[in-house]
C-alpha cells in the first residue's frame, strides 16, 4: 500500500485534525496581495461571489422565519448560535495528543459554558420568568427560590469546576497546555457571553432593538463586498488584504441611508417595537410610544410642482438610527478587523466552515457582538426613561428644604393622615 498520496485521507485521529488544519491555514501567495493587483483581478471572485450570495439568500430567509416566530424563538437561536462559537474557539488551539491524556477535559470546557449559561441568563431573564409562571404556585416558588439563590448555585457550580481542573493536573508535561486551555475557556466565556448577554436584552427591549443594528452590520458586510468587489483597488488594513477603501467608504454611505430608511419600515410594526415581559409567544400590542409616532415634515417650496410627495413622515426613531448607523460603518468593523487579526496569529483562514463563502459563525458574529453592546448602551442612556423611586425623589425634595419647611411640611402631612384615618375610626 503506498503512502502519502496527495488523494489519500488521513488515517489517524492527529493526523486528520492537522489535515484540516492545513486545509483552513491562510494561502501563502496571500500576503503578497497589493494594490495592483487586488479583487479586480482574482480569478477565484466570481465563483466566491455565487457561494457567498447563494449562502447569503438562505441565511437571510431563516433569519426572516425566525423573526416572525418571536422572541423566544430569536433567544434559543442566539443560545445555538453561541454553543457553535463555543465549539469553533474551544477547538481552535485543541491538541489531540495531550486531549488523548486528558480524558473528561473537553467536558469540563463545557461545564463552565453551561454555568455561565445558567448565571447570566438567570439574571438578565428573571422578571421574565417570573411573569410566566406567576399562575402556578409550585412553579412559582420553585423559580423565586432559584432566583434568590441563583448567585451562590452558579458560585458552587463554578467552584466545582474549578476544583475539578485542579485534580486534574496529575502530568507535569500537561500543565502548561492544561492552564493554557484554562485561561483559554475563560477568554471565550467573556468573548462570547458578556456581548450576547447583550444581544439577549436588546431582544426582549423589543425586536427592533436586536433586529435593525444586525441588520445595519449585514447590509454593512454586503456593501463593503460589492463595493470592494467592483470598485476595490487601495487596500484599507494589512490585517484584511482583501478590504478596501472604496468597499469601506461606499459601504458606509449605504449603511446611513439603509439605517434611516429601515428604521422607518420596522418602527411600524407593534411586534417588532413591543418589549416582552414574559416568556410567551403570543401576539403583542401596546403603546408605541413617542419614538415610533411619525412627524410629519412638509414638502412645499423644496420640491417640484410634479413631484407627487408634498409632505413626509419621520419617526423620531429614524434619528437614532442614524447613530446606530454610522457605529455599524465606521466602529463594528474593527470586530472584524480584530477577528482577523486574531486569525492571522494563529495561521488559520476562518473559524470553521459551517457557513459556505462565510466560514464559521465566529467569523459572521465578530461585528454583530461590537454593535450588540453598543446597541444596549445608547438604548438605556437616550431611549429609556430614567425613572427614580418615590423614596429617593421625596429624600431629594426634603434635603432641599429648610428646617422650618421641613417642620411645615411635616405637621401638614400629619393633619392630611388624621384626616384620612377619621371615618374609620367613626
Amino acid at each position: 500500500m503506498q503512502r502519502g498520496h496527495s488523494g489519500s485521507a488521513p488515517s489517524t485521529p492527529t493526523a486528520r485534525i492537522r489535515h484540516r488544519r492545513r486545509s483552513n491555514e491562510i494561502p501563502a501567495d496571500l500576503s503578497k496581495i497589493d494594490g495592483n493587483h487586488f479583487l479586480a483581478n482574482d480569478e477565484n471572485k466570481y465563483k466566491s461571489l455565487w457561494i457567498r450570495t447563494y449562502s447569503t439568500l438562505w441565511m437571510l430567509a431563516g433569519f426572516a422565519f425566525i423573526i416572525y416566530l418571536g422572541h423566544l424563538y430569536i433567544w434559543a437561536v442566539v443560545v445555538v448560535i453561541q454553543i457553535i462559537m463555543a465549539g469553533e474557539l474551544f477547538n481552535l488551539l485543541r491538541r489531540a495528543h495531550e486531549d488523548r491524556w486528558l480524558p473528561g477535559f473537553r467536558l469540563l470546557n463545557w461545564h463552565f459554558f453551561f454555568t455561565a449559561m445558567l448565571f447570566v441568563y438567570g439574571r438578565i431573564l428573571s422578571q421574565q420568568l417570573v411573569d410566566t409562571v406567576t399562575s402556578e404556585k409550585f412553579f412559582y416558588k420553585l423559580l423565586s427560590g432559584f432566583i434568590k439563590y441563583q448567585m451562590v448555585i452558579c458560585y458552587f457550580l463554578y467552584i466545582a469546576g474549578f476544583m475539578w481542573f485542579i485534580l486534574t493536573l496529575k502530568k507535569k508535561k500537561m500543565y502548561k497546555y492544561q492552564f493554557g486551555q484554562y485561561a483559554w475557556t475563560h477568554m471565550i466565556l467573556i468573548v462570547v457571553f458578556t456581548q450576547s448577554s447583550f444581544t439577549v436584552a436588546n431582544i426582549f427591549e423589543g425586536i427592533f432593538w436586536f433586529l435593525l443594528p444586525a441588520s445595519l452590520i449585514a447590509i454593512n458586510d454586503v456593501a463593503a463586498y460589492i463595493f470592494g468587489f467592483f470598485f476595490g483597488r487601495t487596500p484599507l488594513i494589512k490585517l484584511s488584504p482583501k478590504k478596501t477603501w472604496e468597499g469601506f467608504i461606499g459601504a458606509s454611505v449605504a449603511t446611513m441611508i439603509s439605517a434611516f430608511v429601515l428604521a422607518n419600515i420596522l418602527g411600524r410594526f407593534q411586534w417588532l417595537t413591543c418589549p416582552r415581559k414574559d416568556l410567551s409567544t403570543g401576539w403583542l400590542q401596546c403603546d408605541p410610544g413617542p419614538l415610533f409616532k411619525p412627524d410629519y415634515y412638509s414638502l412645499h417650496g423644496w420640491v417640484p410642482q410634479w413631484f407627487p410627495w408634498k409632505e413626509i413622515s419621520v419617526f423620531p426613531v429614524q434619528w437614532h438610527a442614524l447613530g446606530l448607523g454610522l457605529f455599524a460603518s465606521i466602529i463594528a468593523p474593527f470586530g472584524g478587523f480584530f477577528a482577523s487579526g486574531f486569525k492571522r496569529a494563529f495561521k488559520i483562514k476562518d473559524f470553521g466552515n459551517s457557513i459556505p463563502g462565510h466560514g464559521g459563525f465566529t467569523d459572521r458574529m465578530d461585528c454583530q457582538m461590537v454593535i450588540a453592546v453598543f446597541a444596549y448602551i445608547y438604548h438605556q442612556s437616550f431611549i429609556v426613561p430614567q425613572i427614580y423611586p418615590v423614596e429617593v425623589l421625596l429624600d431629594q425634595i426634603i434635603r432641599n428644604l429648610t428646617f422650618e419647611e421641613q417642620k411645615e411640611l411635616y405637621m401638614k402631612l400629619g393633619q392630611i393622615f388624621q384626616e384620612l384615618e377619621a371615618p374609620f375610626e367613626a
